[in-house]
């Protein structure tokens, strides 16, 4: 049996990445999923990949007005949300010398603010037997140069998960953070000014993880179907590192 059969699950930054293949992984173990994200020609190219069984839906998560209709659109379609995966992130790697309030002010409204709000609105259509998955990393426990302001967007989202653990307790809600190490998408490509100075950072990223190379985002998607699905039905409040060992030893 599918081990998301018939469930209803919203993926935030679904649109590449990790949310792609979380999305993509999700449909495949019978889920509708209702992604979201800002850019209108790779939620196209999404759809496309994902085929059936999926609703694209364009927005910020920085936006409120963006949220509520996600959320309006969920409701009026399947009237529910069973899953939810708050994935949207940014990564603008800065030294403190280098540090502006523009990109703290950024790096926060997506990865913090945004994800409280994407949780926040989703919880009037969560009901007993839902779970909620918050995309940290394990930037959050390491220090990494110049990784400062995103570290500490992650830090919160670790802080989060525990807290409402607690808050949603008496609803039901299970409420887990997936932690990822350094994995080969899109991102990467963000990270540098050059194919040569992306393949440089893939080499170094592959050179401290324990398994020798960088995690791929099918390997991410499977950790949040495990915390998505009944499977984990015993499993709050935790952080789950995907990361190769590199936070781990």
């Amino acid at each position: 049996m599918s081990k998301l059969s018939g469930k209803v699950a919203v993926i935030t930054g679904g649109s590449s990445g990790i949310g792609l293949a979380t999305a993509q992984r999700f449909v495949k173990e019978g889920a509708y999923v209702f992604i979201f994200g800002r850019r209108q020609s790779e939620l196209d190219r999404a759809a496309e990949l994902i085929g059936s069984n999926m609703t694209a839906v364009q927005g910020d998560v920085t936006h409120a007005a963006d949220l509520d209709r996600l959320y309006k659109t969920v409701k009026d379609t399947k009237g529910r949300v069973d899953v939810l995966v708050a994935n949207s992130g940014v990564v603008d790697v800065k030294s403190i010398d280098d540090v502006t309030e523009e990109h703290f002010d950024k790096t926060f409204a997506i990865n913090a603010k945004g994800l409280l709000f994407t949780v926040k609105k989703a919880l009037p259509l969560m009901s007993r037997g839902g779970s909620i998955v918050l995309t940290a990393s394990i930037a959050s426990v390491k220090g990494m140069p110049g990784y400062g302001t995103y570290s500490a967007t992650k830090a919160a989202v670790r802080s989060f998960a525990r807290t409402w653990t607690i808050e949603l307790k008496e609803r039901g809600i299970r409420v887990n953070t997936l932690s990822p190490g350094p994995i080969d998408t899109p991102i990467i490509e963000s990270q540098a000014d050059s194919k040569y100075g992306a393949d440089a950072l893939r080499a170094s990223f592959s050179a401290v993880i324990p398994l020798g190379r960088m995690g791929q985002a099918d390997e991410v998607a499977a950790a949040a179907l495990f915390l998505a699905s009944d499977e984990s039905s015993f499993v709050a409040g935790i952080d789950l590192p995907v990361d190769g060992g590199m936070a781990q030893v």
